[in-house]
Parts: C-alpha cells; structure tokens; sequence
C-alpha cells in the first residue's frame, strides 16, 4: 500500500506521519473522534497498543513500538511472543509462591502442634522437620515474590535476581542428589552412628521433640532401636527399652518380658519403606526439576527481551 493512501475515516483511530528513522508521530483527533487521515508506510509500523484492521493488516497509534520491541513488519508474532512468556512466567511464580506458602504452612503448623518433631539428630539439633519446612518455605516464597516484582515491573535486575536465585537452588538440589547417590554407604553409616548417639538423649530434659520423634517412629513403624533393640540396653545400662517398642503399649511394658518387644531395626525399616516409595519421589523429584527449568527459561527469555527493548528505546 503506498505510503500517501489515507486511513478511512471510519475506523476511528489517530493517524500518524512517519519521522526520521522510520518511527512516528501521533496526529490529533479530529473534532468527531476520526483520524485526520494522514498514514506512513504500512511496514514501518507495529502495534503496542490496540489494534486496528485495514486491509487484513494491522496498525497502532504509537508507532514506537517496533523500534522499542525490535521486531519490524512481523510484529504480532514478536508482541505476542512477549506477552504470552510474560503470562507464562506471572503463572509460574504463582505455583511457586504457592507451594512455598503450603511448605511454610506445613512448618507453622507442625512447630505450633508437635513441637520439635523429627529432631532425631544429635550432631544437628535444630535440623527438624518443623525448621527445615519453615526455612524452604520462606526462601520459595522470597524467590517467588521477586519473579513476581520482576514480572509486572519489567526489571531487569529483578528477573536477572529470581534467575540467579533459581538457579542456585536447581544447582543445589542436583548437587545433592548425586552427592547422596555417589556416597550412599558412607551416608548409611554416618546417619546410624549419629543416631545412636542420639538414643543417649531420649527422655532427657530439653529433648522433647526427639523423645517424640523416637516414640512415633517406633509405634508407626514396629521396630526397636536403630539396629535392634539392643541398642537401648546402652542407654540405660539395663536390659529394658521405651514402651514405644512394645507390641502392645502398657505403661512399663519395656522393663519385662522381651518376648512382646518390636524385634525390626527402625532405620532398616524407615529405608526400606523410603525404597518401596521411590518411584513416587523420584516423579515428584523430576516434576520440580522440570517446572524449575521452564521457569529459568521463561526467566531468562523475557530479560532478554527487555535488555532488548531498552537498547532500541535508548
């Protein structure tokens, strides 16, 4: 369409006259709401704003727009390519404040209702299931309210920020995983000698939370000990175990009769019912991989595409 044809009147939208550079000027309204009718070059515009047809082309009123998007004659698929990463990034730091919300729920509410649960480590007292949940929670939430910011504003240092902050966290997670499959038996006997150190705290002033912790591990679970039951015996220099380890609970049960005693190591029993679970790990371990790593790209695709936006606008 050469450049001199006028917009029809009817369309009911401002002209524009190009300028140097191949960019633009707004024209005024006429007094009926109508474009003045002056138009440039149908290849020297892309919309910004709304738009409007003619001719099965389309054209804006801000005819900035390509030089600030760097697209030219094909600017729908650039715009709308920008637009939608920025929807899928605004979707995903929502499901990843919401499960930082939910982790860091489950973490009040177990700190507030079982106290120190879990603490079974004497090495790490405060490495509870209630802390751990809480701290997760918290950083996921702050990772994902900059991803938001970031998002909305535009910001280049905010989206590079939630990049960089996701990233480590996906660094990490993989460093740990092979780290735990490449030195499994040295783990295994790490874990069992501290946590027989930790019998020796069971029942003792100020270690609420990992009497706690023995307790309903060996009623769940119907095991003794973290070898056997004998591993009590040293703890209370006598032949006798905690009534969690008896097959039916009575008070004092764990000072007679052995015969009615839970004869399974807890720490076997605890892994071999982490291994019948693999498979459920290992999807829900895959799941978060793969939602963190389309989360990096949607990250570091829409600050490319502002980096490149403000070197067009300079």
């Amino acid at each position: 369409m050469p450049s001199d044809t006028p917009l029809p009147r009817e369309l009911g939208v401002p002209s524009s006259k190009p300028l140097a550079g191949g960019e633009g000027q707004n024209l005024p309204m006429n007094a009926d709401g109508r474009g003045t009718g002056l138009t440039p070059g149908v290849l020297s515009l892309c919309l910004w704003a709304e738009p409007a047809s003619l001719s099965g082309l389309l054209r804006t009123t801000d005819p900035r727009a390509p030089a600030c998007l760097g697209c030219t004659d094909h600017w729908p698929t650039c715009w709308l390519s920008f637009r939608g990463i920025k929807l899928r990034l605004a979707s995903f730091r929502q499901q990843v404040q919401l499960g930082g919300c939910g982790i860091l729920g489950v973490g009040i509410w177990l700190a507030a209702t079982q106290g120190n649960f879990a603490t079974l480590s004497s090495s790490f007292p405060s490495l509870s299931a209630a802390n751990l949940l809480i701290v997760t929670g918290t950083f996921v939430m702050a990772i994902g309210f900059v991803g938001c910011i970031g998002a909305i504003k535009e910001n280049k240092c905010l989206l590079l920020t939630f990049f960089v902050l996701l990233l480590l966290v996906f660094l990490l997670e993989a460093t740990v995983t092979v780290l735990f499959f490449a030195y499994t038996d040295k783990i295994d006997r790490y874990a069992q000698r501290d946590l027989k150190k930790g019998l020796h705290l069971y029942g003792t002033p100020g270690n609420v939370g990992l009497t706690n912790a023995w307790s309903i591990i060996q009623t769940d679970f119907r095991c003794c000990g973290v070898s056997n039951y004998t591993d009590w015996f040293e703890v209370y220099n006598a032949t006798r175990v905690p009534d969690s380890c008896c097959l039916e609970f009575s008070e004092s049960c764990g000072l007679h009769a052995p015969g009615t005693w839970w004869k399974a190591p807890c720490y076997e029993t605890v892994k071999m019912w982490l291994q019948e679970n693999l498979l459920a790990v290992g999807i829900f371990g895959l799941c978060t991989a793969l939602v963190q790593i389309l989360g990096l790209t949607f990250a570091m695709t829409m600050y490319c595409q502002v980096v490149k936006a403000d070197t067009y606008c300079a």
